[in-house]
């Protein structure tokens, strides 16, 4: 059934479609339209991501750093407490952004620059082809990462940029953001807190202080090593320390841009959402299914829509993002998502009864490196990993050359937990369960336990209907094999 519901206002006029299966749909597609078919005003789009942040900004309660402009941001809008990327690395994360699909839906599974690249029937089927269609202004600052990257239409894209140059990013966005001609779309992508390959070597370091910024930086023995890794040595605090400094800086550069948006009186009319790509760049992170490489802070200002300071206990994803975006500028959903847009979830704390109950995500490859899938999904306290070639192939047992491994098998830590967790992060087995309430760093692995087989179940269950849902290539073994030859063909692409 459709039903079109016209509403004439002074000489322009709305024209609401919904659209229904025997039930309520979840879609509510907006169009503005003159009398003379040309695009009204409708809501801008600022959509800012941050490169390798994690849970490490002082609205979600980390106790080792100030991020104030991004409280600010946050008190002006909704925050949701439990949010994930569909895979910990960068490419696949950011083709979720863009397309609403998970990676085993785009065919990006690994790095851009590692060879991966879109399966061809998701070319050009992207966020901002969606809104240039429909009369937006498109522009990008910063890493898109998403291949071919000649697939994505942005009129704006200032080359030469380093995103760490807070002060010139913002004002590089100032010009665009005051330039006439229809709604913008404008997606802002932060290098910080990613790691910098510095001098002759390319030695990967966090470079706490970029062109002066941040002024105050962190003692280099401030903040001890990770709890998730669970090894606080000297080397492991200067460099948790340093990517502190850097979130620093990032904080400094969203206050800036979002100045920026006030000044050229966009803040009332323009959708903000705030992500990141993935958790830290450390073992156990980065690369992973654990919560330190999938959780991530999700902020969003949705004005006329959204109720500040709003803490919303909510299940969300960044696969969310781009029906979420379409839903505010009136676009007509071009397909079918593997996300839903998070109109619903702003404007009040109960949650809606027909919201998702879980969370899933995954993981493929990085580099093209040994093929090691997984798949995972979590509901609001339990967590299932399931590693399906455990045994047959292994992970990356270092991810951006952290060093902090070297500790499982010293003296001192040797038969502790974190040991045992670094182990069971290098060589996995083929099931994993957490309790995320007791045990928030997943140091306890609970698959075992015949007190936990129920929720084991549960959780087995949710994760193969997901996997069902969405159409997941590795349910069949030809699908696997298929996923094991995109890495063979994008290390030969990338001529490794």
């Amino acid at each position: 059934m459709r039903l079109f519901l016209v509403l004439l206002l002074s000489h322009a006029c709305v024209v609401l479609c919904l659209f229904s299966d025997g039930r309520a749909s979840e879609r509510l597609n907006i169009l503005l339209v003159t009398a003379d078919g040309r695009a009204s005003e409708r809501l801008n789009i600022l959509l800012v991501t941050a490169d390798d942040l994690g849970m490490q900004l002082s609205c979600y309660g980390d106790p080792h750093i100030e991020t104030p402009s991004l409280d600010a941001f946050a008190a002006s809008g909704v925050r949701f407490e439990t949010a994930w990327v569909t895979q910990a690395s960068c490419s696949p994360s950011r083709s979720s952004m863009l397309s609403g699909l998970y990676p085993h839906g785009t065919g990006q599974i690994g790095l851009a620059n590692g060879g991966f690249r879109l399966f061809p029937s998701e070319v050009g089927r992207n966020l901002p082809a969606y809104l240039k269609e429909a009369g937006y202004r498109t522009g990008i600052m910063g890493k898109l990462h998403v291949a071919p990257e000649s697939s994505f239409p942005f009129d704006f894209r200032p080359r030469g940029l380093h995103t760490r140059d807070v002060r010139k990013v913002a004002e590089e966005a100032g010009v665009f953001l005051r330039r006439e001609g229809g709604p913008f779309f404008l997606m802002v992508n932060f290098s910080d807190p990613h790691f910098y390959k510095e001098g002759p070597n390319g030695k990967p370091v966090f470079p706490p202080q970029w062109k002066g910024i941040p002024r105050d930086l962190l003692p280099e023995d401030a903040v001890p090593g990770w709890d998730f890794q669970g090894f606080d040595e000297p080397v492991a605090r200067r460099r948790v320390s340093n990517y502190y400094s850097t979130v620093k800086r990032l904080d400094t550069g969203v206050g800036l841009l979002l100045s920026e948006l006030e000044s050229a009186g966009r803040r009332d009319d323009t959708l903000v959402i705030f992500v990141s790509d993935h958790g830290p760049p450390f073992n156990r992170g980065k690369t992973t299914c654990y919560e330190a490489g999938l959780r991530v802070p999700f902020l969003v200002r949705w004005p006329g829509v959204s109720q500040a300071g709003l803490a919303s206990g909510a299940l969300v994803s960044t696969v969310d993002l781009t029906p979420t975006i379409l839903d505010a500028a009136g676009v007509a959903f071009p397909g079918e998502f593997h996300g839903k847009s998070l109109r619903p979830l702003l404007s009040r704390p109960e949650i809606p009864q027909d919201w998702r109950t879980h969370l899933a995500g995954e993981f493929h490859y990085h580099g093209p490196g040994a093929f090691f899938p997984r798949r995972a999904i979590r509901d609001a306290r339990f967590k299932l990993i399931h590693n399906p070639l455990a045994g047959q192939s292994r992970p990356p047992s270092r991810v951006d050359a952290d060093p902090t491994g070297q500790f499982a098998e010293e003296p001192r830590y040797r038969d502790t937990v974190a040991a045992a967790a670094h182990r069971r992060f290098i060589d996995p087995p083929e099931w994993e369960l957490y309790d995320l309430e007791k045990d928030p760093v997943e140091f306890h692995n609970l698959a075992d336990d015949l007190s936990h087989a129920g929720i084991r179940s549960e959780l087995e269950r949710a994760l193969l209907d997901w996997r069902e849902e969405t159409g997941d290539p590795l349910l069949e073994e030809q699908g696997r094999v298929r996923f094991e030859r995109l890495g063979v063909e994008a290390a030969t692409r990338a001529g490794r």
